[in-house]
């Protein structure tokens, strides 16, 4: 065993969270496929975390550029609550309150599952379920500059926004038991979802677009619902929209 995996099985063992399985690769596929295959052989707890992987993807099977070094992780997550779209806004959340990150300026979340800020994405959630009460979340984060040949949107890192020295690790520790809390909030039934995410929602009160698959909205964003409606003031009144893509409106 390395000694990144032994730190990390002290960690999340301290934490009396340490999975089932627990893999730290430095490439892979996609760490969602990894745990897909691992979960087929009954295993409830897993957690695998690689340096970069050759076909990550993020919503709608869009392809999730993975530059080597940044943290690309997957876990299974069991919740008591039939799974819909607060599940990730309440993941999103609780990596907000990881104590490495909640003391930097400026964190934000474009719902429904960007790790954002007002210089870029930072960071992106996926959660792909496989059973009305159990999905496979994965997560990646941006820790270092991504080369401008790789960004197709404007993109930013936890060092950039003052994270001088990350942690590799430990980060990963607390992304992992940040996603347990998350599941604890969503059994709970994401108490106050709104006025929460609504405090780091990105765009807030700002002329957007809301892209559909047969159509585009324009309005102005107005936080969400707490079942997690994205809430659009538009020339027709207030719509809530449950599916689809936010982008700021251009200047």
């Amino acid at each position: 065993m390395d000694l990144e995996t032994r730190h990390l099985r002290q960690l999340l063992t301290q934490a009396n969270e340490l999975p089932e399985v627990l893999l730290l690769k430095q490439t892979t596929a996609s760490t969602n496929d990894d745990v897909r295959e691992i979960t087929l052989s009954g295993v409830k707890t897993v957690l695998v975390c690689s340096e970069t992987q050759t076909q990550g993807r993020g919503q709608h099977q869009r392809e999730w550029v993975s530059p080597i070094g940044n943290i690309y992780l997957s876990t299974l997550l069991e919740t008591r609550t039939p799974l819909d779209g607060r599940l990730a806004l309440e993941i999103a959340l609780n990596i907000l309150q990881m104590p490495t990150l909640k003391n930097l300026p400026e964190l934000q979340i474009k719902w429904p599952n960007d790790l954002y800020s007002p210089q870029g994405k930072w960071g992106g959630i996926l959660v792909e379920p496989i059973s009305p009460h159990q999905a496979i979340v994965g997560i990646g984060i941006n820790l270092f500059p991504i080369p401008k040949e790789n960004v197709t949107q404007q993109a930013t890192s936890l060092m950039q926004l003052g994270l001088q020295f990350p942690n590799r690790i430990q980060i990963i520790a607390e992304m992992y038991l940040a996603i347990q809390q998350a599941g604890q909030w969503f059994d709970h039934g994401c108490y106050n979802l709104s006025a929460r995410f609504n405090h780091y929602a990105a765009f807030m009160d700002q002329q957007v677009y809301f892209e559909q698959i047969q159509n585009s909205i324009e309005g102005i964003f107005k936080g969400i619902s707490d079942d997690g409606a994205l809430n659009l003031l538009t020339a027709q009144g207030l719509v809530n929209v449950y599916q689809g893509r936010l982008r700021l409106a251009e200047a």
